[in-house]
């Protein structure tokens, strides 16, 4: 059938428009019954649609539409070279010079739509992916970092893992595999109609014995990819699993890379080399192990799919060629029967040859959900009820338990006012840094009511400071933020926690964690508490890296230069008791003695002792 190309721009608009309408509307009809009836369409749609509503923006939705429309104009060009195909090979056999180069200029202005065409989808898909990602990427670290669900999903029954990859790699194949296949699958849809159409009419029956099979081609190359595609579902379906073990499995084995370089120090005082070597053996051999195993079912996956490939190559001129030698149709005719079944063909293969590339979106869709709903069940978890107040610290039936359920703090009661102190003592494992947690909310075996100063207000030292990525300025003034404006003031708490030296140093970026020695890093702690002045300073065996006149020193500074902040230290020196209030004492079996004695300045605290002993209750000691 040859074509009237001065009608095909109105035509062809009316065919985009008809198209659009139609596979808008299915597809979000698809996009519904899958997010419904089946387990990956609803990790689909609790990921994807936070950021698709037009509650949120239009604008994802109409570049979608943009994408959509781009991708049927894709399909229609390939027909208009369909038939350009069947024009210029008639020409070619007809020896008719004129239409030669006719069919040539109407090939110029087809390439330069399809080209112009060909780099808008890129760029706009380029820039959908690049803002989803922007979107998805806030959205999931906001996520894992509210409610402290980065620190507290370590106590759920299955933590999940690798948190940081689900994060850098699952987002952006999730996201361009969403485009591509669904974008894929649309147009796939698509090009199965219009060459099925195109093939039907170039189709002729075939005889077969005494049966003759009208339309034959179209028949058989139905037959032949819906077969096939079976077949590529059956050995193919192992590759979901593989690909899900090939991520975890890899980053498995980074995340004991990662551990070896941050622990090197330990590691290389222990001499520890040969255990590391064979903890990295072990997981690199079981991500090898996985590896072949997926390469094994690849071989066979592609070597069918490659198989199918090129028998479908001959196929089309073995059904055309007896019609061809009886000038029943041309040879521009068989050209495009060609064309047309290599159309329909591969859109029949779409969902065969894209089974692989399905598998590894379904593992990344598995893993980027559980991390979500890991998050949630982290936020879920019991905790103390935490009630911010600005000024004092009062504790309420504070109950604290192990992990297995084992009593480590019963019914404990507290006040402390601005300017007070408090010491925890007891053995080890007692529960001291627990309770710290349990303070912080952080830790999940607690119950009981803790009105604290929050936000700001409150500051936790640990035996290990955490210094951030970045310069000097921002870890010392950690968590709050600091600019030049503020180096004064940053200098001169340096000074007076003997790290002058540093002064200089605000602008200097690096890993300040590997620069400064233990009790360096302490030091700079107690700095960053002189900067942020909190109504509530919580220190967990911060000085156990120096000296006692250094420790002296340090909280003489804290009770000088913040006479109204309130301390809550864990410590186990003797030279600490001088500087709290009270000394709260743990047995590590539910029991504690809460002592009052003598302040910084010397002078006895009024008030009653108190002491609970497992069993016995509460007693108030005069």
């Amino acid at each position: 059938m040859d074509l009237d190309w001065h009608q095909q721009l109105g035509s062809s608009l009316l065919w985009l428009l008809y198209c659009f309408a139609i596979a808008g509307a299915a597809s979000a009809a698809i996009v519904y019954a899958l997010a419904r009836g089946t387990r990956w369409g609803r990790q689909f749609w609790r990921l994807a649609w936070p950021y698709l509503t037009p509650r949120r923006s239009w604008r994802p939705l109409l570049s979608l539409g943009l994408q959509l429309l781009l991708a049927l104009a894709g399909v229609r060009m390939t027909v208009l070279f369909s038939y350009w195909y069947q024009g210029f090979y008639n020409a070619l056999q007809a020896l008719n010079a004129r239409a030669f180069w006719i069919m040539l200029g109407i090939f110029g202005v087809l390439a330069a739509v399809h080209v112009s065409r060909a780099l808008l989808d890129y760029y706009v898909g380029q820039a959908f992916e690049i803002d989803w990602r922007v979107w998805l990427n806030a959205h999931l670290t906001q996520d894992w970092l509210d409610g402290n669900a980065y620190y507290r999903s370590q106590f759920l029954d299955a933590p999940v893992d690798n948190p940081d990859q689900r994060i850098e790699l699952d987002i952006a194949s999730f996201v361009t595999g969403s485009r591509t296949l669904a974008l894929g699958a649309i147009g796939a849809v698509v090009s199965l109609a219009a060459f099925t159409q195109i093939l039907w009419n170039l189709s002729g029956p075939l005889q077969l014995g005494s049966i003759e099979l009208p339309r034959a081609m179209v028949l058989l190359v139905y037959l032949y990819v819906i077969v096939a595609t079976l077949l590529a579902f059956k050995v193919g379906r192992p590759l979901i699993r593989l690909n899900f073990l090939a991520e975890q499995l890899t980053a498995n084995f980074r995340y004991a890379l990662v551990r070896l370089r941050e622990n090197a120090e330990n590691i290389a005082f222990y001499q520890g080399a040969n255990v590391e070597r064979r903890t990295l053996a072990t997981r690199f051999a079981a991500y090898i192990g996985n590896l072949w195993a997926l390469i094994r079912r690849t071989l066979k996956f592609d070597g069918l799919n490659l198989a199918v490939s090129q028998v479908a190559v001959v196929f089309p001129f073995m059904l055309q060629a007896p019609r061809f030698f009886s000038g029943a149709i041309k040879l521009g005719d068989v050209m495009q029967t060609s064309q047309a079944f290599g159309q329909v063909q591969d859109a029949l293969s779409f969902f065969r040859t894209s089974y692989d590339s399905f598998a590894q979106y379904r593992a990344t869709l598995t893993r980027l959900d559980g991390f979500q709903d890991a998050n949630r069940q982290a936020r879920a978890l019991p905790q103390v009820n935490l009630r911010a107040q600005p000024r004092g610290l009062r504790i309420d039936a504070l109950g604290v338990r192990r992990p297995d359920g084992g009593p480590l703090l019963q019914g404990l009661q507290l006040q402390l006012a601005p300017g007070q102190a408090l010491l925890i003592k007891g053995p080890s494992g007692s529960g001291k840094t627990t309770l710290l947690r349990a303070l912080a909310g952080l830790w999940p075996y607690a119950q009981g009511q803790v009105h604290r100063p929050a936000g700001a207000q409150a500051l936790f030292l640990s035996q290990r400071p955490y210094l951030p990525l970045g310069d000097l300025r921002a870890a010392l003034a950690y968590p709050a933020a600091a600019g030049p404006a503020d180096d004064a003031r940053l200098a001169d708490a340096l000074q007076r926690t003997q790290l002058a030296h540093l002064a200089d140093a605000l602008d200097r970026a690096g890993d300040w964690s590997r620069v400064l020695s233990l009790g360096e890093q302490q030091r700079l702690a107690f700095a960053r508490a002189l900067f942020n002045q909190p109504a509530i300073l919580f220190l967990d065996e911060a000085t156990s890296a120096t000296d006692e006149g250094l420790e002296h020193a340090l909280y003489a500074l804290l009770r000088t230069a913040l006479p109204d902040c309130m301390l809550v230290s864990v410590g186990h020196r003797g030279t600490l008791d001088a500087f709290h209030d009270q000394v709260l004492r743990l047995d590590g079996r539910g029991g504690w003695r809460l002592a009052r004695q003598a302040g910084p300045a010397g002078s006895a605290t009024p008030g009653d002792d108190a002491e609970r002993v497992p069993g016995n209750g509460l007693q108030v000691c005069g």
